[in-house]
């Protein structure tokens, strides 16, 4: 198993550059690094970019950053044990996504995953469009056309650890936070959702509003995973990805001591303060 320390960034599909840029800085609150030809580089924490979006493109990319001390060539052992097709970066794409190396390959859902060794940091903080309260890029949710599948492969392969379920939907832990990664029942391909922390449920409710009054549609909350403890909050943003705000995650410290528990696929699995999801892998 190659363990796997943080994401680095998510790269999306863009119909529109120009919407989806606008949306990234006026609304989600992200600050643009950089508008090169047809991609739109953003950050949102100490990450040189964490989400970039690629015109035209169809297809989602998720970036993991190799744990210390793990090198890429000890992933793509790994990866050709497990009978995995992979390829390696080439110099363009690695200064594309500041960072050294990069091996590139698809999990068993299809989604293309990265893994990068040596992400480049700014030296500048991160200054954000609109203050939103960012603390930083924390988790993606992906679509699973077959959850038990998809499970054995982030655990077996990518040494993923589960730290809750919600049915058969799996929430997976790469370092400390409740979960980098969540599982969740489609037939769809890529990244269904995108999530940034943010400082405080002041910040989660302030967001609320703002969306609202900007038109944006709220899909979910806001309200509070009973998985994570997280204050959450979730909307729609363009070409049909969820974004989600979120506050207070649990912190896993004690390995030994925590075992996964089982919570029902059903509202009461997903807030526990009642609130019901316009999310369609978020129902039965």
């Amino acid at each position: 198993m190659f363990p796997l320390r943080e994401i680095r960034y998510v790269r999306l599909g863009a119909a529109n550059l120009d919407e989806s840029a606008a949306f990234a800085t006026r609304i989600l609150g992200l600050q643009l690094v950089e508008r090169a030809g047809d991609r739109a580089f953003l950050r949102s924490d100490h990450r040189a970019h964490t989400l970039c979006y690629v015109a035209g493109a169809r297809g989602h990319v998720v970036g993991f950053e190799a744990a210390d001390g793990v090198p890429l060539d000890a992933v793509a052992d790994r990866l050709g044990l497990a009978k995995i097709d992979a390829r390696w970066g080439t110099r363009d794409e690695c200064d594309e996504r500041q960072v050294r190396r990069l091996i590139r390959f698809d999990d068993r859902n299809g989604t293309t995953i990265e893994v990068v060794e040596r992400g480049e940091v700014s030296g500048w903080r991160y200054f954000p469009a609109r203050d939103a309260g960012i603390t930083g890029f924390s988790h993606v949710g992906l679509h699973s056309g077959d959850l038990l599948r998809d499970h054995e492969f982030w655990t077996g392969v990518c040494g993923a650890r589960v730290s809750d379920w919600i049915g058969d939907a799996a929430l997976l832990r790469i370092n400390p936070v409740h979960h980098s990664i969540a599982l969740f029942p489609s037939q769809r391909v890529g990244v269904q959702h995108v999530n940034h922390q943010v400082e405080s449920i002041d910040d989660v409710m302030r967001s609320y509003y703002f969306l609202r009054a900007q038109g944006v549609k709220i899909v979910f909350g806001p309200g509070r995973h009973p998985t994570s403890g997280a204050v959450f909050l979730y909307y729609q943003g363009p070409d049909d990805v969820v974004y989600e705000y979120s506050c207070g995650v649990k912190m896993i410290t004690d390995e030994a001591g925590h075992h996964p528990r089982q919570f029902p696929f059903s509202p009461a699995g997903f807030c526990m303060w009642g609130s019901k999801p316009d999310v369609p892998e978020f129902r039965d």
